[in-house]
């Protein structure tokens, strides 16, 4: 079994992200999601501007999200990110998402990102060299 690499962001939901009742719009769950990818990046030395200086982009391109219970302005919120290894060019994320008051969950999600040349935005079919070695340091091969 690999080893699991995880990290644990927290969020203040904020005044803009909520409807006039208080509660926050959907769509920024997807965002929640972002946050936590690159507070993984930041904290795993795989960040979006590291991959970029490698020659490489990983645009998102595909993302659920399973709601579970509403957030609603003022919630401070947990994001789980847990890298989820795979064998092809690309990075596959799981998330929870909790309410840090109750700990309860409040949303799970997926998200798949791939890795394209940054010149050419050509699809590479071979796991870049630098990323096989970041899975290696962290026995994730």
């Amino acid at each position: 079994m690999s080893p699991k690499l995880t990290t644990l962001t927290e969020i203040q939901v904020r005044f803009n992200e909520a409807d006039p009742l208080g509660i926050v719009w959907h769509g920024h769950y997807i965002r929640y999601f972002e946050d936590g990818r690159e507070a993984f990046g930041k904290m795993h030395g795989l960040s979006y501007l590291d991959v970029f200086k490698k020659g490489f982009v990983i645009p998102v391109v595909e993302v659920n999200c399973h709601y579970k219970k509403s957030l609603k302005y003022g919630d401070t919120i947990l994001v789980e990110t847990i890298f989820i290894p795979s064998e092809s060019a690309k990075m596959k994320f799981n998330y929870r998402i909790f309410n840090k008051a109750t700990n309860q969950i409040v949303a799970t999600g997926n998200s798949i990102q791939v890795f394209l040349d940054k010149e050419n935005q050509i699809l590479q079919l071979n796991t870049p060299e630098f990323f096989n070695d970041w899975k290696n340091k962290y026995g994730l091969s």
